[in-house]
């Protein structure tokens, strides 16, 4: 008896971190459910784009990936939309995108397998939306297999979704519902099957993982869940922690941070602004002193952190004396790395509204001189690290040269360190650092002399 072939499926990824652990979850689930991946759309029976929508550039590059797939679907092909996008303009991007067979939002990819039997049984000719309001990852969704089941060195791992910050600017609490923790007990079967599989640095990241078991009545979770973590795996090489909200930091998870040598001395605080008034505006933390008085306290208790922040210029009202607060900001705080964007005028944020919106001329103005800034910055902080042994994951090498990160870098959104011999991919070796530029380090094998010209 002839075996049954396995349908395909194609799954494209777009905006952040957070999608792409959805994207795994769905993966998942297809192949358990009797699909097969492919990286070719055109060999694809299913094709799933995971969209982002929470800025108006993400959303054209979402628009256009569906469009250009629609353009080319053949018979047999069923096409559908998932994520941020569908979630936040559904019927809009129904009728943008002529050839969509289904959209499925970013609370109910747990339900993909049943929603695409819907879709192909669907005699309708308009696309089948499940939109709920509300939805869970089942418990019983963990990351013990892959779509794809090759080793990897790092893993992101979410541990909460939703966001429950009035920020004024943002769409994701409309997107995403308000911020949700997931069980612990889940978390740290995923964190013992991750590192079972070999990965060597998890990555947490949440809309706020600073916020983690608050919709449970905890008010400081993060800290014994990140020690649960450590106590089940304590062969993890790196666990590193991104997007803590300013005011949800607190001494206690500074202290684990500094206590735990597994914790990579590394936060990523977003604080989009550095002018009391301007932060005020955002519906953010704002009082600037607190939050220099935090970052000198991060410091006191681990000297050698890499702090990396973003900040977001053109808000509404900001004014010259605004723009030159936040400069003089950076300057006093000398980030590590620091992700400056121009304000983007969301439909249905407070923001949208608001009086005295700023030129984009304006805008792309500060921008330069906000980054011209940080690149000096950057290769300061860089340049401080010559004639340091650092640990590091190999990424990638080739050509004689590997591409690795320390501590101080975030895989995708950070720089790298760049050794001069070509070295195991996804294992630990010592460096020491020869050279810096603004974003990246060069460096040597740690037991290499050092040849004198």
């Amino acid at each position: 008896m002839a075996k049954k072939k396995q349908p395909r499926f194609y799954l494209l990824t777009l905006g952040c971190p957070k999608n792409q652990v959805d994207s795994e979850g769905m993966s998942e689930l297809l192949v358990g459910g009797g699909y097969r991946p492919t990286e070719n759309p055109a060999h694809a029976e299913l094709l799933i784009v995971n969209t982002c929508g929470f800025l108006e550039a993400a959303k054209a590059e979402s628009v256009g990936a569906l469009q250009e797939l629609a353009a080319s679907k053949r018979p047999g092909q069923a096409l559908v939309a998932a994520g941020c996008m569908v979630q936040r303009f559904g019927p809009d991007l129904a009728r943008e995108v002529p050839g969509l067979d289904g959209l499925i939002g970013t609370r109910s990819w747990p339900d993909i397998l049943p929603f695409l039997q819907k879709v192909r049984h669907s005699r309708r000719q308009e696309p089948v939306f499940h939109l709920p309001e509300t939805g869970e990852v089942p418990v019983e969704s963990v990351a013990l297999s892959r779509a794809d089941p090759g080793p990897r060195a790092s893993a992101y791992l979410k541990i909460s979704d939703g966001c429950s910050a009035p920020c004024a600017f943002c769409t994701i609490p409309g997107i995403k519902g308000l911020g949700r923790s997931r069980p612990r007990g889940l978390i740290v079967r995923e964190v013992q099957a991750l590192v079972g599989q070999g990965v060597k640095e998890i990555i947490l990241i949440g809309q706020d993982t600073t916020a983690y078991g608050r919709d449970r009545g905890e008010q400081d979770g993060l800290p014994s869940l990140m020690e649960e973590m450590l106590r089940a795996t304590p062969e993890l090489h790196w666990l590193r922690l991104m997007y803590a909200y300013p005011g949800h930091v607190s001494q206690r998870l500074i202290d684990v941070m500094a206590t735990h040598p597994q914790i990579c001395h590394y936060l990523d605080l977003p604080l989009q602004h550095g002018h009391s008034d301007t932060l005020r505006r955002m519906r953010r933390p704002h009082n600037v002193e607190k939050l220099l008085n935090w970052i000198e306290s991060v410091r006191g208790a681990m000297p050698d952190a890499a702090l990396r922040t973003t900040f977001i210029v053109g808000y509404p009202g900001e004014t010259e004396a605004e723009f030159q607060g936040l400069l003089d900001f950076m300057q006093t705080v000398q980030f590590d790395r620091v992700g400056i964007f121009t304000f983007s005028r969301e439909p249905g944020t407070p923001a949208y509204d608001l009086p005295d919106q700023v030129p984009e001329v304006v805008k792309q103005e500060r921008y330069e001189r906000a980054m011209e800034l940080q690149q000096t910055i950057s290769l300061d902080k860089n340049q401080s690290q010559i004639g340091r042994r650092l640990e590091a994951l190999v990424d990638g090498a080739g050509d004689g040269v590997s591409i690795a990160r320390s501590y101080r870098d975030a895989p995708e959104i950070d720089g790298f360190v760049i050794v001069e011999q070509e070295m195991p991919v996804g294992e630990m070796v010592p460096v020491l650092v020869t050279g810096a530029m603004p974003y990246d380090l060069l460096a040597i094998p740690a037991n290499q002399p050092i040849m004198v010209v």
